[in-house]
């Protein structure tokens, strides 16, 4: 059973861009736009990117794996709607997809808390 709901599962299966919150050294936040994917087999989310091991939000989470992403948009006229995934990110320097696909390096976030407003289809 998956920590995300069906409705959830549905809306993330339509985005692609998310904002990762990690928190750096001298306990500052940092937020970044990033690429994701939803991992089925391990209901996880996997985040990488373009030598994803030498940026700032790889090794903030590698020191403080507490971590947050925001996936959102907003419809017309105004109906924001989000997924927010707060839980520890365990920052891989080699992961490998559910095929056994090298992935590089990586941020699983391991879901603690899930939270999503405006998913619902009658408003």
């Amino acid at each position: 059973m998956s920590v995300f709901s069906d409705a959830e599962l549905a809306y993330l299966a339509e985005r692609r861009l998310g904002r990762l919150a990690t928190i750096d050294p001298h306990g500052q936040p940092h937020v970044v736009p990033l690429g994701w994917t939803y991992n089925q087999a391990l209901d996880t989310i996997d985040i990488g990117g373009r030598d994803f091991a030498r940026t700032k939000k790889f090794r903030n989470a590698r020191s403080n794996p507490k971590v947050t992403l925001v996936i959102d948009d907003v419809l017309p006229p105004w109906r924001p709607r989000a997924v927010m995934v707060s839980g520890e990110g365990e920052a891989l320097t080699e992961a490998f997809g559910t095929g056994g696909e090298p992935l590089g390096a990586i941020i699983r976030l391991h879901p603690v808390r899930v939270l999503s407003w405006g998913l619902d289809t009658g408003a």
